[in-house]
């Protein structure tokens, strides 16, 4: 027999586990990606072109997308063999530590070009820890409830981005509203060496959680798998399928939220009333994540994420004008409804699709491959693809066709997945079979 589902008292510290690990991910590399787009152009690449200067500073956030897929295959091989738990608690340390060191970094004008060189090696430790964050903290969440409701259980991880978001934006907030000067001779280094705060609760949260039930029934059986990337790699086409059905969610996703504030600021808009946009649209997305989550554990996965995608493509180009406008207000209606809502739908259901997409003994590392393949394409390189674009063209066209075409990919990908909620997780084959309609009904 399967192991029964948690207790909720375990599931609720299993679910705040999940929440607070994504959302001191989020805050990190969201805290990075704001203050890249604000200072470090400056700070750590001088001499260049502002154009440039901004484009390599966005080069080392795509060295932390690079290095994603690394952790997965890393930390999902051992994740796969030895457990979710012990490999979370490593992913968040290193997570934790590497973004409260790049808070104590000294400059290009102390240490010349050991400063970018020290950067990117903490951005890339940062990639390596992400990569095999997420795999696991959602495994342990969809791995302890059950089948009805994992949906809207796994939301809870999904919701540490937003919630990660929403405080990195506070902080910055907070303290870009410091003279320039000040800003950029100490107060970037603020919410880089606040992140130990939430370092420090989410380890003592996670200490208390129990190792997955189905992880332990694979153990038992001496079951597990003994290179679980081999056994993916075999057959590679959920792997694929993930990468695609990810990769509109993180194209807006990056577009919309770090790489925005470098737009918008160009084009004249204050800081303040960017980083205010994404704080209330973060806000939208902590409601919008669990109410699409819990629509998929009714109607299926693959319906919400199709919808999102689409809602996504045809709201591009007006998400952009309305960025263009140059009137606060309408720039907040412009990241709530291409950030908050469309892609909150498009991301919500994906913690428990890639989850059922392997079987236990490979589910670590097939699913963090699929997470990690989307987050490298859809967003590691999308802000210096845009970039680069936008300085060229002096228009910001490129952008609506990168989250447009990226929303598209998801939409034509998503047709060719099979539907998996209400399934049953123990003994899954590394694909599942084909959703019966009492599946499906379910």
């Amino acid at each position: 027999m399967p192991p029964s589902p948690a207790s909720t008292g375990q599931l609720r510290r299993v679910a705040l586990s999940g929440l607070l690990g994504t959302a001191v991910e989020f805050y990190d590399f969201l805290v990075y990606g704001t203050v890249a787009a604000l200072v470090f152009g400056e700070l750590f690449f001088p001499g260049a072109d502002p154009a440039v200067g901004t484009i390599a500073a966005f080069g080392t956030f795509a060295a932390g997308y690079v290095a994603r897929p690394i952790g997965g295959i890393l930390f999902g091989h051992f994740g796969d063999r030895l457990g979710r738990k012990s490999m979370l608690l490593l992913t968040m340390g290193l997570m934790g530590g590497a973004s409260f060191l790049i808070g104590l970094l000294p400059t290009y004008d102390t240490i010349g070009v050991w400063a970018p060189v020290l950067l990117i090696t903490l951005r890339v430790v940062q990639g390596i820890a992400i990569g095999g964050e997420w795999g696991g903290a959602t495994l342990m969440v969809v791995e302890h409830a059950g089948e009805k409701r994992r949906g809207l259980w796994s939301s809870f991880t999904q919701m540490g981005a937003p919630l990660g978001s929403l405080i990195s934006a506070a902080v910055v907030a907070l303290v870009s509203a410091l003279p320039k000067d000040q800003f950029a001779a100490w107060g970037w280094r603020v919410p880089f060496l606040l992140s130990v705060l939430l370092l420090g609760v989410g380890l003592f949260v996670r200490l208390q959680v129990v190792e997955s039930p189905l992880f332990a029934e694979v153990k038992k059986d001496r079951a597990e798998s003994r290179m679980p990337i081999l056994d993916v790699l075999k057959r590679p086409r959920p792997v694929l399928l993930a990468c695609g059905v990810g990769i509109g969610a993180f194209t807006a996703q990056s577009l919309l939220t770090s790489y925005l504030i470098s737009y918008a600021t160009g084009i004249g808009y204050a800081r303040p009333q960017v980083l205010t946009a994404l704080t209330v649209s973060a806000a939208v997305a902590l409601v919008v994540l669990p109410c699409a989550s819990a629509l998929s554990d009714r109607i299926g996965r693959r319906p919400v994420v199709l919808a999102g995608a689409l809602l996504s493509a045809a709201t591009a180009f007006p998400v952009l004008a309305l960025v263009d406008s140059k009137s606060p207000g309408l720039l907040i209606l412009a990241v709530v409804l291409g950030h908050g809502i469309a892609q909150s739908m498009m991301y919500g259901p994906l913690g428990a699709l890639f989850s059922e997409m392997f079987g236990t003994k490979v589910r670590y590392t097939g699913a963090s491959l699929g997470y990690q393949g989307a987050t490298l394409v859809g967003a590691g390189f999308s802000p210096v693809i845009a970039g680069s674009l936008v300085a060229g063209s002096d228009s910001g066209t490129p952008v609506a066709l990168l989250v447009a075409g990226g929303s598209l990919i998801t939409a034509l990908t998503v047709w060719f997945v099979r539907e998996t909620s209400g399934t049953s997780l123990a003994n899954r084959a590394v694909e599942p079979a084909p959703a019966t309609k009492e599946t499906a009904a379910s």
